[in-house]
C-alpha cells in the first residue's frame, strides 16, 4: 500500500528517508489534500528506471513482431552475438 504522507512531515527528513530505504517504494506527498511530490530513494528511483527500460524494450520487438512477423531463431541468434562481440 503506498505511503502518502502531507508536506510537513518532509522537516523530518531522516523519517522519510528511513521509510523510503525500509519500503523500497515512492511516499507521495500532499499539499493542502492533494498530491503534489513522490519522493524516493535513489535504488528504487534505479529499479523503476531499468524496469522502464525492459518494457519499452519489449513494446518495441512486439511492435517489430507486428509490422514484419519475422522471428529470428534463439540458437542462430546467440551464434551471430558470439560471433560479433567473442570473435
Amino acid at each position: 500500500m503506498p505511503e502518502i504522507r502531507p508536506i510537513t512531515d518532509l522537516r523530518n527528513t531522516n523519517d522519510i528517508s528511513e521509510i523510503c530505504h525500509s519500503k523500497n517504494e515512492p511516499i507521495f506527498i500532499t499539499k493542502n489534500g492533494y498530491g503534489d511530490l513522490v519522493v524516493m530513494s535513489i535504488e528504487t528511483y534505479e529499479a523503476m528506471l531499468d524496469e522502464n527500460e525492459l518494457d519499452i524494450a519489449i513494446a518495441q520487438a512486439e511492435a517489430e513482431f507486428r509490422s514484419d512477423k519475422k522471428l529470428l531463431d534463439a540458437r542462430e541468434a546467440l551464434r551471430s552475438l558470439r560471433r560479433k562481440h567473442f570473435g
